[in-house]
């Protein structure tokens, strides 16, 4: 499960971060919850790198409406190559989904104690996600989703599940329109080492999205 996030390293890093021009900038964001707009990099059809901002909670092509997309801010790795809800924007419409961290809740003492996770090294880095664009009329929104998969040893001892973090390595592979294979993709689905990570309490100030400043990373 990942149901909120942090950004806010500038966009100029994402983009050497992914090999593409930057030609916006957005302000920090401490707080990113679903149905705000998440950075992502996905590929034109010209096979081009591009920077775009998408609508987090995937909003089925099909939908009558957008509502939709509160059900599909995550997609299962184990599921998502098969699931009617993903297959299609799995094979054909992959992107990376920017962050610095993101918020995971422990069941703790019949409370739950919100962590701060992020890269033992601070750097940003990027979830695997899928994309959908979706036209109602004169609206048209572009909409994504985060795949999660089963949580590692650190992540574990907070919940079970955790999204997937890509190596860098593997960018140019999950943005490859041309690659279309699940049995090619389906191993980067894995969860990130535990060694490279770190986790932390931090405030219950993050329960409400509202709060959307720095101090919510603070330790306490």
């Amino acid at each position: 499960m990942c149901g909120r996030f942090a950004r806010f390293s500038p966009v100029q890093n994402f983009a050497e971060l992914f090999g593409v021009d930057a030609g916006f900038s957005l302000l920090p964001r401490y707080n990113v919850a679903p149905a705000q707009a998440a950075l992502a990099a996905r590929t034109t059809p010209q096979g081009r790198r591009e920077l775009v901002t998408l609508h987090w909670g995937l909003i089925l092509f099909w939908a009558k409406e957008p509502r939709i997309g509160f059900s599909t801010i995550n997609a299962r790795a184990e599921t998502v190559a098969t699931k009617p809800s993903f297959r299609h924007a799995f094979r054909q419409r992959r992107c990376l989904i920017t962050a610095d961290g993101f918020y995971e809740w422990r069941q703790l003492d019949g409370r739950k104690q919100p962590y701060y996770i992020s890269l033992k090294d601070r750097q940003p880095f990027a979830f695997a996600g899928l994309w959908e664009h979706w036209e109602g009329g004169v609206e048209i929104i572009d909409s994504c989703a985060i795949i999660v998969t089963q949580a590692n040893e650190l992540i574990g001892t907070i919940h079970n599940r955790m999204p997937v973090i890509l190596d860098t390595e593997d960018y140019g592979l999950w943005l490859d329109q041309a690659i279309q294979e699940p049995r090619l993709l389906n191993p980067l689905l894995r969860p990130y080492p535990a060694e490279l990570m770190t986790a932390y309490p931090i405030s219950t100030r993050v329960n409400n999205p509202k709060n959307d400043d720095r101090f919510l990373l603070a330790a306490v």
